[in-house]
């Protein structure tokens, strides 16, 4: 067949979402046999092409992904039409180097490699190797009639071009005139919130450190100086990365004790560490992973929030609500995999030997009840210690007073060591199996919020308003090695914390911060340096992109509206675009032909847009951005003159 024409098409963002669009594209015009358009595609990105700025190659060893090998990829392996050219997962890849490594491997990747197994989880900087390994190989795959440019630069404007195209403006003083453009910026700068604003002001005037939100590879680790204390605000997965740089970092050492789960680290310190003080609104961080070999447990089947069940309500009269309709799903499942766990595992703590049937018949009920139900039930059955307050299990030090900050050093201690054993027990663990289900709910949710698929109300009250905060504490959490180590520097005098509900301060008399907990009777701690372990707000009114700025302000994207609960109108986070293939909307309501978002600019219709797609994914939203990226490579090729 002729080829039909040729297609300019520039891919702004060659990080890994960037680097799907490239792949889609080669791989649907392998696909079309010699039917497909002529390609020239230029890709723009400061940094390396595949990795692009989170996943740089040459980033410490010591930032961990929170996902395990067997998780991620970049290609797809069956649920998409056209093949991918590569064909591997990021597993498939760790197991092709450890058996024939590639020559260019650093010393560094050939050590990682030799340790790492399916259930490890990597460096971010050996996922950029496969992310860049990936990319070559797919250049070494380039169809005929294909090519391939790279700006390591950053696209600063793009305007509507006199042929019905756009040009895209560079840096380096380049403009590029294409005819399609793929927007995947992922992670940029934001501008700071007011109340970071006021906190930077403050350390101008008094001459302090303070650190905005950052990918934490772009920073300056050194420059917090030792000995003094530090104050960190969020205890996320971020807060793991900082306290890696200010420990491990600067040399010091954990070695194992022999000791029990919780306490089977000791940490040495080099003396070059400050003295970090930790606040978060919870108090702890995150709860860490389960120690599992799959990445939703395999006891744990979906009964209730089942994707039949969540079609048959998309299918009704109306949307439906996360509370009203998802949530209560969603918590049945929680609680069956908590109760069923428990029951399996350590019956001595469960006096009815019917307990279980009749939970079952009360979870079926549709009875508005059903909640005081279950309350009722596990009360008269259940070990009071054992019996789960799931909504509480985001709070665990609610309801608490404590004396003096050592109280509170002493009860995140006991926290952590908790969680350490519940994280090794894997699958025993009915907190763990629970917090599983939830897990595996949040990709049935994923499916189901797309698009418009709750109302309004619901994702900004409900979905965005307080479950997204829940579930990210206890299913998004890093490796439990992580919290080991945590609880060998709080033993090791390294770490303290504020307490919960943290507020934060400036004493201008006596030229610090402060921060207090109104829960701990204690005064304030004190400290000239201030560190945000968060990263930039991924807002698209607060973006810091030069390039997104000049979008917004001449009108060629807008945010998404929705309408909460009394009728405000709300701008959200992320661009507004059209259903899939995810084109712009313009300022005036109008669809911008030929450009595209991918990734975290759409978190306005997506929910999680931040993770890797999932290598041999149970859901379809585990590779939905394989899935998008698709959409958009089809619709290039399809709207390629005839």
């Amino acid at each position: 067949m002729a080829n039909r024409g040729s297609v300019r098409v520039a891919i702004l963002g060659a990080g890994p979402r960037g680097t799907s669009v490239l792949e889609r594209l080669i791989a649907n015009v392998v696909a079309e046999d010699g039917g497909a358009p002529q390609l020239d595609v230029h890709l723009v990105d400061p940094y390396p092409a595949g990795p692009g700025h989170v996943w740089r190659t040459d980033q410490s060893r010591l930032y961990l992904m929170n996902t395990q090998s067997f998780y991620p990829t970049l290609v797809p392996d069956g649920e998409l039409p056209a093949p991918s050219a590569t064909g591997l997962s990021f597993e498939q890849w760790r197991q092709l180097q450890r058996a024939t490594p590639d020559g260019g491997l650093s010393r560094e990747e050939r050590s990682e490699l030799a340790a790492l197994g399916a259930t490890g989880f990597p460096s971010r900087a050996l996922y950029g190797r496969y992310l860049r390994w990936t990319f070559e190989q797919l250049m070494d795959r380039l169809p005929d009639g294909m090519t391939v440019h790279q700006h390591r630069t950053e696209a600063h404007q793009l305007r509507p071009g006199p042929d019905g195209g756009y040009e895209v403006s560079l840096a380096d003083g380049t403009v590029l005139s294409v005819d399609r453009a793929v927007l995947a910026l992922g992670h940029v700068d934001s501008v700071l919130s007011s109340e970071q604003q006021r906190l930077a002001d403050a350390a101008a005037l008094l001459d302090l450190g303070y650190w905005p939100p950052a990918v934490p590879n772009d920073v300056d680790w050194t420059r917090v100086p030792a000995g003094e204390p530090v104050l960190i605000r969020g205890m996320g997965l971020n807060f793991f990365d900082v306290l890696g740089q200010l420990t491990e970092g600067r040399g010091g050492r954990f070695e194992t004790t022999g000791g029990s789960l919780g306490e089977a680290f000791r940490y040495l310190p080099s003396g070059r560490e400050p003295l970090v003080v930790a606040a978060s609104r919870r108090g702890v961080p995150y709860r860490a992973k389960a120690e599992l070999d799959s990445y939703y447990p395999r006891s744990v089947r979906l009964r209730f929030l089942t994707r039949d069940r969540v079609a048959e309500l998309i299918a009704g009269t109306d949307r439906p609500g996360f509370d009203h309709d998802l949530w209560p799903l969603l918590r049945r499942d929680a609680l069956w995999a908590y109760y069923s766990t428990l029951v399996r595992f350590q019956p001595e703590h469960v006096r009815d030997p019917a307990f279980l049937d009749r939970l079952d018949e009360v979870l079926a009920s549709d009875a508005p009840d059903w909640p005081d139900r279950v309350r009722n039930l596990t009360r008269d059955a259940v070990t009071p210690a054992l019996q789960l307050d799931l909504e509480g299990l985001a709070r665990p030090l609610a309801g608490r007073h404590f004396e003096s900050p050592n109280h509170v050093a002493q009860a995140v201690q006991e926290y952590l060591q908790s969680d350490a054993r519940s994280s090794a027990a894997g699958e025993r663990d009915p907190l763990k199996m629970a917090i599983g289900a939830l897990n595996a709910g949040r990709a049935v949710i994923k499916e189901a919020v797309a698009d418009g698929g709750i109302p309004d109300e619901s994702w900004l009250g409900e979905l965005r308003g307080w479950f997204e905060g829940f579930v990210e504490g206890l299913a998004s959490g890093p490796p439990a090695l992580r919290m080991e180590q945590l609880a060998a520097l709080v033993r090791a005098g390294v770490v303290q914390f504020v307490g919960p509900d943290p507020v934060f301060g400036v004493d201008e008399d006596r030229g610090t911060f402060t921060a207090a907990s109104p829960w701990v009777e204690a005064p304030p701690w004190r400290a000239r340096h201030l560190i945000e372990a968060m990263a930039p707000a991924n807002r698209l009114l607060q973006a810091g992109s030069p390039l997104l700025g000049q979008l917004l302000a001449e009108g060629l994207v807008r945010p998404r509206t929705m309408l909460a609960a009394d009728g405000a109108a709300v701008p959200t986070s992320g661009v507004d675009v059209t259903l899939p293939p995810y084109r712009a909307v313009h300022r005036d309501g109008s669809v911008q032909a030929g450009l595209y978002v991918l990734g975290l600019q759409l978190s306005s219709v997506q929910w999680g847009t931040a993770i890797a797609a999932q290598a041999a994914a149970e859901y379809p939203s585990g590779y939905r951005t394989l899935l998008d990226a698709d959409r958009i490579a089809r619709d290039i090729l399809a709207a390629a003159p005839g």
